[in-house]
């Protein structure tokens, strides 16, 4: 009887939300993974002629290799700026929290087409440097630049929630015992805040593969991204089974990734969902 009770009380809450996940998650990806198996025709088609075309795959190498190099710039100025906010005042600390929150009320197409103002040869940052223009726009450097700055308070957030709740006092514990503040930082602080790091690492590198707008504008021919050949397939010449095998791949690439990472590093553990 209280079984019955307990699954009616949890039947009210949880139906409308599996209703809604059924509705705007399940049903599309269902669409697309069905769309690419059967337009044009049904058969392996779309995905014979994606893995029989170098391009295509040099574009699939060119999306994680960007996302690789994004991740890892992110997260080497993400990191000293976190660790920054818990050693300043409160003040300074809220200054600090108010520029990183800053880029969310901004729309992103804006943010992307100042990038393209700032970075072209008669720019305000190519002004700055004496001698001939150096090249910022359609490249892979301005892709980075404007992703980084995009996908910044993404690494940020997480890793200062984890850096605020570590005791310094570690810290000087660490040097009473004879350690160097370096060594006591990386061998006493750094794994503390690793579970900052490693959720930062993911929602960075998961969320970077499928930009679309910032390369499409700050990037040239030869740095085309997954996203944009996705889109190129659906608006420019609606091949919409092969866009949407396109899609199942990236999924199943990025999910095959991150499985191999999770048998690498216990993941779960590093973000902070098991012990």
């Amino acid at each position: 009887m209280s079984l019955r009770r307990l699954g009616d009380g949890w039947g009210a809450l949880v139906l409308p939300l599996a209703a809604f996940l059924l509705v705007v998650f399940v049903y599309p990806l269902a669409s697309v993974l069905a769309r690419s198996f059967t337009d044009p025709e049904p058969g392996l088609g779309n995905y014979a002629a994606f893995f029989a075309s170098p391009v295509y795959l040099d574009v699939l190498g060119n999306t994680f290799a960007t996302a690789g190099l994004v991740t890892l710039v992110t997260l080497l100025l993400g990191f000293p700026y976190a660790y920054l906010m818990t050693l300043a005042r409160p003040f300074w600390r809220g200054v600090l929290m108010a520029a990183v929150l800053v880029p969310f009320w901004t729309s992103l197409l804006v943010r992307t087409f100042a990038w393209v103002l700032l970075l072209r040869d008669t720019g305000v940052v190519n002004a700055l440097i004496p001698g001939e223009p150096v090249p910022l726009l359609r490249n892979l450097t301005g892709i980075t630049i404007g992703m980084v700055q995009v996908m910044l308070p993404f690494a940020v957030l997480p890793m200062y929630a984890t850096m605020r709740g570590i005791d310094r006092r570690l810290l000087r514990a660490a040097e009473g015992l004879g350690a160097t503040p370096v060594f006591a930082f990386w061998r006493v602080y750094a794994p503390l805040a690793l579970p900052g790091v490693a959720a930062a690492l993911l929602l960075v590198f998961v969320s970077t593969l499928g930009f679309y707008v910032t390369p499409a504008l700050l990037g040239g021919p030869k740095d085309v991204m997954l996203g944009e050949l996705i889109v190129q397939q659906l608006s420019g010449v609606l091949r919409w089974g092969f866009a949407s095998a396109l899609a199942v791949v990236l999924l199943l690439v990025t999910g095959a990734l991150l499985l191999i990472a999770s048998r690498l590093v216990d993941l779960r553990k590093m973000i902070g969902g098991g012990s």
